[in-house]
């Protein structure tokens, strides 16, 4: 059994987003559902994205990038990469349901 699934919310670039992304993928190699909310600054990461990002959603990692943190840092969703939402924190823990949370 593949275990719980996973939801990461990220709120930074840096060290802890690249530690986050590399559990992801992980995780979805391993089978394990994982969702991931970029929020705030972390939003910045997505455009355009790097090796380690482009990777964990080829897995299936889903990724939501959140509106608010999209208007703070200028970012137009157009620019996400194919596969990247945007969203909120709501309908992300909404969406999350019973998954092992993790703050990033």
């Amino acid at each position: 059994m593949p275990g719980l699934p996973l939801a990461i919310v990220v709120s930074e670039a840096g060290p802890r987003l690249t530690t986050a992304l590399t559990l992801a993928a992980a995780a979805a190699a391993l089978g394990r559902d994982v969702t991931m909310l970029f929020d705030g600054a972390s939003v910045a990461a997505l455009a355009p994205p790097g090796p380690l990002l482009a990777t964990a959603l080829e897995l299936g990692v889903r990724m939501t990038a959140c509106q608010t943190g999209l208007a703070d840092t200028g970012i137009d969703a157009a620019r996400l990469p194919p596969g990247v939402a945007t969203g909120g924190m709501i309908g992300f823990l909404a969406a999350a349901e019973d998954a092992q949370l993790l703050l990033a």
